[in-house]
């Protein structure tokens, strides 16, 4: 049941602390999502928000109630029957009312409010003993009667008036107002305009409605009764909840009274401007509720495997590992191998070096003398080849399952943002790439085997010098026919020949076995390397879609939260 019913002494008390907490979730929702709601109500909710700023920043405890109906409808004078005064004008053209006229009880100024209202036709009720205002439609019993004290009471022009600048000025009221007074009579109780445009668009604020059958003098009493009925009905099918219909006439006076009392209770506890402040807050937070939705998802929960593999395609990640890998088996090769095959090193050319790819990471020096071949090391590129159109679109195609999979519950709106918000392969995404394969280290320990094979090929390679030369100068003496010199033999075979042989065979085998190992051993520091790499680019990757993606989100769900949080 309303407040302002019979039964009620107050309107349900709504502290400023509650309105002041929900106003402000409100801006933030649309501060946080204005970009992906609705437009419109984004719109309206921000006048909601201005409104209640403004309503509280006015001095006093008045409460503004608006009589509102269509042509003909007799608000005017039931207006004159509540201030007891001939103040708005009756006639018998329409329409009569053309501004909004204010009847003002007590002796507090209501002048800033009226000014913010725009109402410049102003009434005070005089409520002294004997006064007009004070006896007007008759007696009201002590028990029944209850103060109007801060009540300002507007007649507003008919809603439905042939003049646009009437209805314009009526429905601006309309949103300011803390109390609505639906004046009808038994022709028009019905009409679609009063119900679809008015009472059903405001139908939140029915602890603040108040709807009046005036005119009940042409009805019989049963018509009244049936009258009456099917107002209810219409009232609760446009969405006022326990409506009830206060009968009136400003002939017999009847019901005059009681639409008085109604009044003073709603007056009472000066809490009608807070209770319609938030259902307007509440209403503009409900109406924006389905532009997000019930959850988001979580990023961090999200399949990602082929988003990282078709990144690392991109960016020539697999290109790298194979240079990753010859330049461990060249560099191992350049320690372990023959020692005297050791200077065909040179004639093949470093796999990283040609990539432009710093073995340490970071960005490649600044040649002195810079070429056309240097201008992607100067702009801190590699030559790593560009990726395919195929990579690329399995990119794209990886990063649209990915978001998909992130806006799959979100309204329109909020997908395209999360769509937009995402580096598909264009813009900086490639360069990106690049210049995290650049930063990665491609360097790992040197493995301890290559030394001590190191110094056994040299041992080796010495003695087989040794046995050489030892041959060299065997040689000479008998080339000058100088007494032959006493050689050592193992067995049967002098040491130079074992020297040299053994040398070079042991020295060429340590080598091919040393070749197996470096193959191994590539593919361990590929394995190492590729690890690096794959968390580098897993790093673009958070960077240009998965951050931006999880940033949305944020927002969706901030809104959400505040959304629920102004509703209640």
């Amino acid at each position: 049941m309303s407040p302002i019913r019979m039964g009620r002494a107050t309107v349900k008390a709504v502290s400023a602390a509650e309105l002041g907490t929900r106003t402000t979730e409100l801006s933030m929702a649309l501060v946080s999502g204005a970009d992906e709601l609705d437009p419109a109500e984004v719109q309206g909710a921000r006048r909601v928000v201005d409104k209640a700023a403004e309503r509280l920043g006015i001095a006093g405890e008045h409460t503004v109630v608006a009589l509102a109906g269509a042509t003909g409808s007799g608000k005017s004078s039931l207006f004159n029957a509540l201030v007891g005064a001939d103040v708005a004008t009756i006639g018998a053209r329409r329409p009569t009312t053309s501004r909004p006229t204010a009847g003002i009880w007590g002796d507090a100024n209501a002048s800033e409010l009226l000014d913010w209202l725009g109402v410049k036709e102003r009434h005070v009720v005089d409520t002294s003993p004997g006064a007009a205002g004070a006896a007007a439609s008759g007696p009201v019993p002590d028990e029944v009667a209850g103060p109007l004290e801060g009540l300002v009471l507007l007649d507003l022009p008919d809603f439905d008036s042939r003049e646009l600048s009437h209805r314009r000025e009526a429905e601006r009221i309309l949103e300011l107002v803390d109390v609505f007074v639906w004046v009808t009579d038994p022709q028009k109780y019905a009409d679609a305009r009063l119900h679809d445009e008015f009472v059903s668009l405001m139908s939140q604020h029915d602890a603040v409605t108040l709807a009046v059958l005036n005119q009940a003098d042409r009805l019989t009493a049963e018509g009244v009764k049936t009258v009456g009925k099917d107002l209810s009905r219409l009232l609760v099918a446009d969405g006022v909840t326990g409506a009830q219909v206060l009968v009136t006439s400003t002939v017999t006076g009847n019901g005059v009274p009681e639409l008085k009392q109604r009044l003073a209770n709603a007056v009472a506890g000066h809490a009608a401007s807070r209770q319609r402040l938030k259902a307007d807050v509440v209403g503009a937070a409900v109406r924006l509720r389905p532009g997000v939705a019930d959850g988001e998802a979580d990023v961090g929960a999200i399949a990602r495997d082929e988003l990282d593999a078709s990144l690392a395609r991109a960016a020539g990640v697999p290109i790298v590992l194979d240079a990753v890998a010859r330049d461990y088996r060249r560099e191992a090769f350049a320690h372990t191998g023959w020692l005297f095959a050791r200077w065909t090193k040179g004639f093949a050319a470093d796999p990283l070096r040609r990539l432009r790819l710093d073995r340490t990471g970071g960005r490649p020096p600044i040649p002195v003398d810079i070429d056309g071949a240097d201008v992607r090391a100067v702009l801190g590129r590699s030559s790593i080849p560009a990726p395919s159109v195929s990579t690329v679109s399995a990119v794209d195609v990886a990063t649209r399952a990915f978001v998909r999979d992130a806006s799959d519950s979100l309204p329109v709106r909020w997908a395209q943002t999360v769509e937009d918000a995402v580096d598909r392969g264009e813009g900086n995404l490639t360069d990106a790439l690049d210049r995290a394969v650049i930063g990665t280290s491609l360097r790992a320990r040197r493995p301890v085997w290559w030394f001590s094979v190191n110094i056994i090929q040299w041992v080796l390679g010495l003695v087989a010098l040794a046995g050489l030369i030892w041959y060299a100068v065997l040689w000479g003496f008998a080339l000058l026919q100088l007494p032959r010199l006493e050689t050592p033999a193992v067995g049967i075979l002098p040491l130079p020949l074992v020297m040299l042989v053994a040398g070079v065979l042991l020295g060429l085998g340590l080598g091919v076995l040393s070749r197996f190992w470096a193959r191994v051993g590539a593919r361990h520091r590929r394995a190492v390397v590729g690890k690096r790499l794959s968390e580098s680019v897993a790093a673009v990757a958070d960077e240009h879609i998965l951050i931006p993606v999880d940033e949305v989100l944020a927002r969706h769900r901030e809104t959400r939260e505040h959304l629920d949080a102004a509703a209640g």
